[in-house]
């Protein structure tokens, strides 16, 4: 089995190094866009961009320019795993759609513009292709260090699902089979959302109470959303759903709540994102998120507080108000 992993940010890189363990794995490439990142991968054996102080296995082949010997010696048994943001999708799928090998993409959200979930990018470029996405509540850098961590590798091929398994279960990686893609996708996308809402929430010092009541209604708003595109409600109980959500909205690692904390502190958008660094894809798709609630009929109002709160429609305190003054109503999703 060989595996080729397109993007080497840190979530790339930090598979790339979990694929390296196991020990059926012939090979393992990490494709990197920049070719001075890539020369210096290969001297110092460390992605100091994005994995500062961590080792890249010897099994590891960096690799820059195109990818044309890795697609036309693409085997069935082969993996090809797309780690751009989202808005690099379209183009990787399009790189791929004549590969037999399977595929799957590690990013969350909906793509700017279209508005569609990664699925439905694929099923636009490349509706052969034999794919699916690798999710759920993940740091890049506790995978790279072996960390505990469990993932979801959703797919409605189940020859997909057995490649994810069979590339990343094992040692400290945990990986579980859901065809429910849609449930999975949707996880992904809305949690970052949320997480932002959780990181203002946080930041203005709104107490654990808040934080809580903030998370479980986060959850009611994704799972709505879910099963109005012909997702699974039980898929928002496991991993990519409840499990993102609680990692993402309180872990100290989460760009997207970093993203609400800077808010809380009086940042605009453009200055959270520039000392941010890093892509946080909740900025990118909230919006989308609330454009494909609305036209589907959902209510989602922690995510139509965030989409005002990042246009600069709302401050951050406006926000609260606009959460707290809602009127009552039952609890049920």
């Amino acid at each position: 089995m060989q595996i080729t992993v397109i993007g080497a940010g840190a979530w790339g890189t930090a598979l790339a190094i979990a694929a390296c363990r196991q020990p059926w794995v012939q090979r393992v490439n990490l494709h990197v866009r920049d070719a001075s990142q890539a020369q210096a991968m290969q001297l110092k054996r460390c992605n100091e961009r994005y994995l500062p102080g961590i080792e890249l296995p010897a099994k590891l082949n960096i690799l820059s320019g195109p990818l044309d010997e890795q697609l036309q010696h693409a085997q069935r048994q082969d993996l090809f795993v797309i780690a751009t943001p989202m808005a690099g999708l379209r183009a990787s799928l399009q790189l791929l759609q004549g590969v037999p090998a399977s595929v799957a993409w590690l990013c969350k959200g909906f793509e700017s513009g279209t508005g569609l979930m990664p699925h439905e990018v694929q099923g636009q470029v490349a509706p052969q292709l034999l794919a699916g996405a690798l999710n759920g509540p993940s740091f890049a850098q506790e995978v790279a260090r072996s960390q505990p961590t469990a993932l979801v590798a959703a797919s409605p091929h189940a020859t997909v699902r057995d490649a994810l398994v069979k590339a990343f279960h094992g040692g400290a990686l945990r990986v579980y089979a859901n065809d429910d893609i849609v449930g999975v996708e949707v996880g992904g996308a809305v949690k970052n959302v949320l997480a932002i809402a959780t990181g203002l929430c946080d930041g203005l010092d709104l107490g654990l109470n808040a934080r809580a009541a903030l998370i479980t209604r986060g959850l009611a708003e994704m799972t709505r959303l879910g099963v109005a595109l012909g997702a699974k409600t039980e898929t928002f109980m496991g991993l990519s759903g409840l499990g993102d959500l609680v990692l993402t909205a309180t872990g100290d690692l989460s760009r997207n709540r970093k993203v609400g904390l800077l808010l809380a502190q009086g940042l605009n958008l453009e200055q959270a994102v520039t000392s941010l660094g890093h892509v946080a894809e909740g900025v990118y798709s909230a919006r989308t998120v609330l454009q494909r609630a609305r036209q589907l009929g959902v209510d989602m109002p922690i995510t139509e507080a965030v989409v005002a709160l990042l246009d600069g429609h709302l401050k951050a305190n406006d926000a609260v108000q606009v959460l707290m003054g809602r009127g009552p109503r039952g609890e049920a999703v």
